[in-house]
């Protein structure tokens, strides 16, 4: 291991180890401050969330024009509500679980930061670093950008950088690169029905919510897949279904959560009426009420053209042209939205016995090899050094 890689280890997994869920994040702040205490930055903490956010001013003048201009470099910060059952050393024992990599985006970054912030002499500009909470469904992306992170600078981004670790599908070490469309879209689902609930032995007194429910799953998933071309990719899947406590008490209501991820704002408005269509109908035939919200939590998540190529061109033998996006969704999609910019998978998954599939991210099982942080670190200061000197626009 090289030193830079001990480092990137022993913060990943003091930040493994303390896992947080949601935008109240106090412990894994306070690690981020503490790792970025010192080194001359000007340092921004989120109001309605424990963000952090760094400004590290280059001390180089352009050889154009000399005039300043800033890049954006972001890491979540949050874990997922899920009981890690790895069998690491480290392993966390809260309750919550770095499953989906997190821990590996924030080590890099504050490695990137620290080289960064040694070789500020050569920067031709300014680094925003953003460290954000609320990634896995609270908004927290949104929630910085009204609290103005695009601006404290003083110059906004010209170009933002935005990067996930992935313990499947990509080979180890290797960095997945694309223009255009790189993550779906979700929108989270969320189904309640209410009826009049009663003894398990005399149905026919009832108003069942929970077969409302039943029903509907099944129902909803196969109508969705009848509305939509095949050749527009979608899918529609449910994690809970919430409700009744006994073997023969009938509930009084439940409640279903899932997600639905597109690639299109046309396919996504098309599915969420067919949901709330069959929602209605199947609360009707019950006899009992339905609420329904849909929440838009991401939009799908484009690179820009040219800044996927200058990433790839950066990256150099690491990367790999992806001929299609994953149907995992990621917040960043907001930066980029208001920024041009690019979102990277950097390949970590670990060998597994008998050549098994790997446990994808989000599984209490999920391992990522370590060593390919060094790969990903890397990557994401040169961009950062590069794309400061390159000409304004």
């Amino acid at each position: 291991m090289t030193v830079m890689t001990d480092d990137l280890v022993r913060m990943r997994r003091a930040l493994h180890a303390i896992p947080e869920v949601g935008l109240n994040l106090p412990r894994t702040q306070a690690l981020v401050l503490d790792s970025l205490a010192g080194l001359g930055l000007e340092i921004i903490r989120g109001r309605a969330l424990t963000s952090v956010t760094a400004v590290l001013r280059g001390g180089a003048v352009h050889r154009s024009n000399g005039e300043r201009r800033t890049v954006l470099l972001r890491s979540d910060m949050d874990a997922l509500p899920i009981t890690e059952d790895t069998g690491l050393a480290f392993s966390s024992t809260n309750g919550a679980m770095h499953a989906c990599g997190h821990d590996l985006h924030m080590a890099m970054l504050l490695s990137t930061v620290r080289e960064l912030a040694s070789r500020r002499d050569e920067l031709t500009g300014d680094v925003v670093v953003v460290f954000q909470p609320g990634e896995e469904g609270h908004g927290g992306a949104r929630q910085m950008l009204n609290e103005g992170v695009l601006g404290v600078a003083g110059t906004p981004p010209q170009a933002a950088f935005g990067m996930h670790a992935l313990s499947y599908h990509l080979p180890a070490r290797r960095i997945g690169v694309r223009g255009g469309p790189m993550m779906s879209g979700s929108t989270l689902v969320r189904v309640r029905f209410a009826g009049r609930g009663g003894h398990g032995s005399a149905p026919h007194l009832t108003n069942d919510p929970l077969l409302a429910g039943a029903v509907f799953i099944p129902t909803v998933t196969s109508a969705v897949c009848r509305a939509i071309d095949m050749f527009d990719p979608h899918t529609l899947t449910f994690g809970a279904f919430r409700g009744g406590k006994s073997y023969n008490v009938i509930p009084e209501q439940v409640e279903l959560l899932g997600t639905l991820r597109t690639f299109s704002p046309e396919v996504a408005g098309r599915a969420r009426g067919v949901i709330t269509a069959v929602a209605q109908a199947v609360a009707a035939a019950h006899e009992v009420t339905v609420d329904i919200q849909l929440i838009e939590d991401t939009v799908p998540t484009c690179s820009d053209e040219g800044e996927a190529k200058f990433a790839s061109d950066v990256g150099g033998d690491v990367m790999s042209w992806l001929d299609r996006p994953i149907s995992v969704s990621e917040d960043f999609c907001w930066f980029l939205r208001e920024v041009p910019g690019v979102f990277v998978l950097l390949g970590a998954q670990c060998p597994t016995v008998d050549g098994a599939p790997p446990p994808p991210n989000h599984s209490t099982r999920a391992i990522f090899d370590e060593g390919a942080m060094d790969v990903g670190h890397r990557l994401q200061m040169q961009w950062a050094i590069r794309r400061l000197a390159l000409p304004l626009a």
